[in-house]
């Protein structure tokens, strides 16, 4: 009887040990795909379509299953990697990105500028600056970062002028020295920018939000030319800077394949602005 009854308690460890070594195993292969699910945020416009053409396939040859998951505003994809809810994200330049983890304390950091699309100053009503009448509206972005942006392109093309002294990337509506023609400014969430041109004279569009609205560049009445700060970068998780997945996404912008389908005549890539890191490697901005 005592035999039977070790028998069984034998029998019984044997069964328990199995099963947890299977769910052991069934766990650990789930983690190992996890370890190479790549997802990457982005908000409207041509970055996902660089991720899916310029950066997907490079990727997918180390092994990672990428997807590229796209949000409304440029709000949500740092939230959400901070939340560990993508992996990476690629919408936004270091001056938004130090700002806005500095405001939401948040621990994210750049991998490596990418090139990028310059804000384009766009009219349902003139074909230039110099037919800006007084009291005109000019819509822009709210956010304080592209706000300061705007201000600067205005500023550089004659049509308002900034106090001295004061720092350009942090510029404000309160710090504008003069506005000669009295316009009005109308601040707007970058998505809503391009639907504003059929009620404001001028919009300043955020490259990614124009690209989005099929807005002709080739007849923007100006176009900016952007410094190294505002050039967009690919994010992740402070955390993830110097790990396996920061090294394979700069290696991946810094691939053949990706200077391939930049330069592809068939598509838009090839005017964009070029980050310092290319035009050193490369010789020339495109």
């Amino acid at each position: 009887m005592k035999k039977n009854i070790l028998k069984n308690i034998l029998i019984l460890s044997l069964v328990l040990l199995s099963s947890i070594n299977v769910f052991a195993q069934g766990n650990g292969e789930k983690q190992q795909s996890d370890s190479t699910q790549l997802r990457v945020g982005v908000s409207p416009g041509p970055y996902g379509s660089m991720v899916e053409k310029a950066l997907k396939p490079y990727l997918e040859k180390l092994g990672y299953s990428v997807e590229v998951i796209t949000f409304s505003d440029w709000v949500q994809p740092d939230v959400a990697l901070a939340n560990g809810e993508i992996e990476a994200n690629l919408m936004q330049h270091t001056v938004y990105l130090e700002a806005f983890s500095k405001a939401n304390n948040l621990n994210l950091d750049k991998i490596i500028a990418v090139p990028t699309a310059g804000a384009g100053v766009f009219s349902n009503k003139y074909t230039s600056l110099d037919q800006l009448e007084d009291g005109d509206q000019i819509a822009f972005a709210s956010d304080a970062t592209n706000l300061a942006r705007s201000l600067r392109i205005l500023s550089q093309h004659g049509i308002i002028t900034l106090k001295e002294n004061i720092d350009p990337t942090k510029a404000s509506l309160l710090d504008i020295a003069s506005n000669p023609k009295n316009l009005e400014f109308v601040t707007l969430d970058g998505a809503q920018i391009s639907r504003s041109l059929d009620s404001v004279e001028v919009a300043i569009v955020p490259g990614n939000y124009a690209i989005a609205a099929k807005l002709d560049y080739t007849k923007a009445l100006a176009i900016e030319k952007l410094d190294e700060g505002y050039k967009n970068v690919i994010t992740v998780r402070s955390e993830d800077v110097n790990s396996q997945l920061g090294k394979d996404l700069k290696d991946a912008v810094e691939s053949q394949d990706f200077y391939l389908a930049i330069t592809s005549k068939d598509d838009i890539f090839t005017s964009f602005d070029k980050p310092q890191w290319w035009i050193d490697k490369y010789g020339s901005e495109n």
